[in-house]
């Protein structure tokens, strides 16, 4: 497959998880108000994608009104929803022929839905949010349902995988260091409730309680960062992942083992041998910044080898860890 293909099928989905799960860090946000208003709850959202000095430079205060606009609809943010949404839509249209017409016809729908909620900004609230889960639903759905499991597929895959198990690990970091009002507060009603809020963005309160009787840290931790059947699990994704980029290396002509493969390969590893009490004891949100400075050491090292005159073309719009930032 030629470079530029493979990478505009990469990134294209990469930005449509990446708006999706926008869309959740938001509504989350949203659900957390409901028992905790107040404008201190919003800072945080901003705080975790790494880029609060854009954000600083372009609005005043962090409320309500400026984070929802700053991180679903402001154009000049390269990882606002609208942003995402028009990237992956300027992807898919370079490669046309590798994806199908179903597929291009969804994503265009997507895009009108995001640019029609722009014209509303501040007024975009939970329906919409819901609506933009709903079409990245739609477009993964008929992706699985009408490409051929062939080396397209698998760089799609991979993309929306590596971009989801980034974004749960923030969802975590969110929650246990930023929204968490007291350290007295552990273990108390209002820390389950958040923990149960979490849990619903990511859409995995119900497989929750399948396993649990009761919300708490370290189960929700185990949950979202270590389980290999929940599929927006960090584990579970870096899993499948691998998979696709096992094929990906056995179908290329140039193999790339000692880089990418073997990153992603030793990052599996550690993750099914890890124990919750061990995350927890060296620091949950230590655990998640070293997490997202290897998962974008394996994107690097992909970008490298498998897109090398791409390498400069998208990577800049990736999402920095908060420890770059």
């Amino acid at each position: 497959m030629l470079s530029r293909v493979a990478d505009s099928l990469y990134w294209m989905s990469r930005y449509i998880e990446r708006a999706e799960n926008t869309a959740r860090f938001i509504d989350v946000n949203l659900s957390l108000m409901l028992d905790q208003p107040g404008d201190e709850q919003w800072e945080p959202l901003v705080t975790t994608t790494g880029d609060q000095e854009l954000f600083r430079s372009r609005y005043e205060r962090a409320d309500r009104e400026s984070v929802v606009r700053f991180l679903a609809f402001d154009r000049e943010y390269h990882s606002s929803i609208l942003s995402s949404v028009r990237a992956a839509r300027e992807n898919a249209r370079a490669v046309r022929s590798a994806i199908t017409s179903d597929m291009w016809l969804q994503l265009n729908k997507f895009y009108l839905l995001v640019q029609e909620a722009a014209t509303r900004g501040h007024a975009a609230g939970y329906d919409f949010f819901a609506e933009v889960k709903n079409a990245s639903y739609l477009f993964a759905g008929i992706t699985d349902g009408t490409m051929s499991r062939d080396e397209a597929w698998h760089f799609v895959r991979l993309g929306r995988l590596l971009e989801r198990a980034d974004k749960t690990s923030r969802i975590v970091d969110v929650k246990y260091y930023l929204l968490l009002p007291s350290i007295s507060d552990v273990g108390k009603p209002v820390d389950e409730l958040q923990w149960a809020a979490l849990l619903r963005s990511a859409s995995g309160l119900r497989m929750y309680r399948h396993r649990h009787h009761r919300v708490t840290p370290e189960n929700a931790v185990a949950f979202l960062i270590l389980d290999r059947d929940f599929p927006r699990a960090v584990r579970y994704c870096i899993e499948k992942a691998l998979r696709s980029l096992r094929t990906i290396d056995d179908e290329s002509a140039e193999h790339f083992e000692g880089t990418a493969l073997e990153r992603m390969d030793a990052l599996h590893r550690e993750l099914a041998r890890l124990e919750v009490d061990e995350i927890l004891k060296a620091g949950l949100h230590e655990f998640v910044d070293d997490l997202q400075a290897r998962l974008n050491s394996v994107d690097e090292a992909l970008q490298a080898a498998l897109f090398p005159d791409q390498v400069q073309s998208q990577t800049q719009t990736q999402p920095a860890t908060r420890s770059d930032a």
